[in-house]
């Protein structure tokens, strides 16, 4: 059916987006549409909703976790890795709307893997099983049509319109004639799974409530406000209970929705949000093309680059499971360590304790030198040059991943600029970028006073004494947005971060960025200072999580136009 696939996929996106409004429309349009009526996009409580796709795509990730779920594979499938991929443009997740668009290539890719999953479901008997229940009527139209109805609403996240199953039902009963030697019904499953995994439907979270109420808001149905904390949470479909509590009208209320949010939050899946939302915040991706000097560092290879993602992920998992919050991921000295990272941190091997599964041993690092993620071996290295440590990518990185400065961008003059010869990494630093040159000012102010903080580390993070000889000098003053604070080392400065407003409103920008799968607004602010009170006060990630999915950012949109 590869033609006809095609056809199916161009046009009903091209019919969805004319009915509807463009798909991914455009955030900035939040205060378009004032009714006079009152401040538009805002809530009883002071949050204002914010204009964004009603039509967000799944991320590749979703989409193979949504096969996998839809089906019950006993495993991915794997072919969300050939689509065509998705340019981050700047955004720091993958999940983004506006980086989810639909090329012509990618049409072709869902139509070939709607072919190949239809194939493998209906050519073994186990998982053809999985989505043909037992219950339904013996044979006839009366038998598909069940079938249609059951499945559809899984696949759609959605009761099916009757036009949407009459037309589904004219697809199934071709079945028979593209594969007449496969049993008829078997033959218009699958004709039914091509068809149904092209559709805009499926490929976008489609939100098509559109009653408009005070404020130009729009309450969102149940089987919306499920698919919204369902790919919040575990990156996937909503499973029976929540499409459950869906039908039943149980999301329409704060306690329903509250009681769905802590079932997901507490399931084992939910972990692999938490590690995907650091590592991807925290660019583990990068640590792969870590690279060392052979010369000066011999035991350094890719094998060990990859133990280091795996520690931020374990240190990670470790860390929320626990019910750490901000503060923990900047201060714990709780890590996980094969023999080779061991010995970065000067922990004798032989010592360590009985190592889990995958080769890690849980340690506890010293005090005196260690103070959570920003002291790993991971962070370190991958913002460390092949023989020293980057003053410069360090203190950039804080900067914007952890108090969302903004720096903007570097002179013309800095392009191509190296260190010069001064005895220690700190006076060459210092030369190229301090007091009457180009970058005094940015990074003067902003970037080498949290970069130097970090001079005992060496380029595989090392603890150092020296540098060339020399004394190391780690001592800063930085200028917060509450006030300038001195620290004479990292771990100082990690113990000024944990406390930070600045830190704590941060981090919960890029959870409201990352929760509700689109950027960060102006027009956010109420809920970000909402989730950063919170995190200030305490919270645990995991809370933090749950605050933003039982807020009004999930239960409402913004009408724009087209509604």
């Amino acid at each position: 059916m590869r033609g006809i696939g095609i056809l199916l996929v161009g046009c009903s996106v091209i019919a969805l987006a004319a009915c509807t409004g463009t798909i991914g429309g455009d955030p900035a349009g939040a205060n378009d549409g004032d009714d006079g009526d009152g401040c538009v996009g805002c809530t009883d409580s002071g949050i204002q909703i914010v204009g964004s796709s009603r039509f967000p795509r799944l991320s590749h990730a979703q989409w193979e976790n949504t096969v996998v779920d839809l089906f019950s594979l006993p495993s991915p499938t794997g072919l969300s890795s050939s689509f065509a991929p998705d340019p981050l443009g700047g955004k720091a997740f993958d999940n983004n709307e506006a980086s989810l668009s639909v090329s012509s290539n990618l049409w072709a890719d869902y139509q070939a893997a709607a072919e190949e999953v239809a194939t493998l479901v209906t050519s073994d008997p186990a998982l053809l099983a999985n989505i043909v229940p037992a219950d339904l009527p013996a044979s006839g139209p009366a038998r598909r049509d069940a079938w249609i109805a059951q499945f559809g609403k899984r696949v759609f996240r959605r009761p099916l319109a009757a036009n949407e199953v009459t037309t589904i039902a004219s697809v199934f009963d071709q079945g028979a004639t593209y594969y007449a030697s496969m049993d008829p019904f078997a033959a218009g499953v699958r004709t039914s799974i091509e068809y149904l995994l092209q559709s805009p439907h499926f490929v976008y979270r489609a939100q098509l409530t559109s009653d408009v109420g005070e404020n130009q808001l729009i309450t969102l149905s149940g089987w919306e406000i499920a698919s919204r904390i369902s790919y919040a949470v575990w990156d996937s479909m909503p499973d029976d209970e929540l499409f459950a509590a869906a039908e039943a009208g149980q999301l329409d209320t704060i306690e329903g929705l509250e009681a769905q949010v802590d079932r997901l939050l507490a399931s084992d899946r939910a972990r692999e949000t938490f590690r995907r939302f650091h590592d991807q915040l925290w660019k583990g991706e990068q640590y792969a093309s870590i690279a060392k000097s052979p010369t000066l560092y011999p035991d350094f290879d890719a094998a060990v680059a990859a133990d280091m993602r795996m520690e931020l992920a374990k240190f990670v998992t470790h860390t929320v499971a626990q019910g750490g919050g901000v503060r923990d991921l900047l201060l714990s000295r709780t890590t996980f360590v094969t023999p080779e990272i061991a010995a970065i941190y000067g922990i004798d091997p032989a010592t360590l304790p009985t190592a889990d599964a995958d080769g890690f041993s849980q340690v506890e690092l010293d005090p005196n030198t260690r103070a959570g993620f920003l002291t790993l071996s991971g962070f370190l290295s991958y913002k460390g040059t092949a023989t020293q440590p980057d003053t410069i990518l360090r203190g950039v990185f804080v900067n914007l991943k952890v108090l969302c400065q903004d720096l903007g961008d570097p002179p013309n003059e800095a392009m191509g600029a190296h260190l010069g010869d001064e005895p220690t990494n700190r006076e060459k630093v210092n030369a190229l970028t301090g007091p009457g040159t180009c970058g005094a000012s940015c990074h003067g102010n902003f970037i080498n006073p949290i970069g130097y903080a970090f001079e005992h580390f060496g380029a595989v993070g090392e603890y150092r004494t020296e540098d060339n000889g020399y004394p190391i000098d780690s001592s800063s003053t930085y200028a917060f947005a509450d006030g300038e604070r001195s620290y004479n080392n990292a771990v100082e400065l990690a113990q000024i971060l944990a406390e930070s407003p600045q830190v704590h409103g941060c981090f919960s920008k890029f959870w409201v960025e990352f929760g509700l799968g689109r950027t960060v607004m102006d027009d956010d602010k109420a809920l970000i200072d909402l989730v950063a009170a919170e995190s200030q006060a305490g919270a645990s990630v995991k809370e933090l999580l749950r605050t933003l999915l039982t807020s009004e950012a999930i239960r409402y949109r913004l009408a724009t136009e087209g509604q």
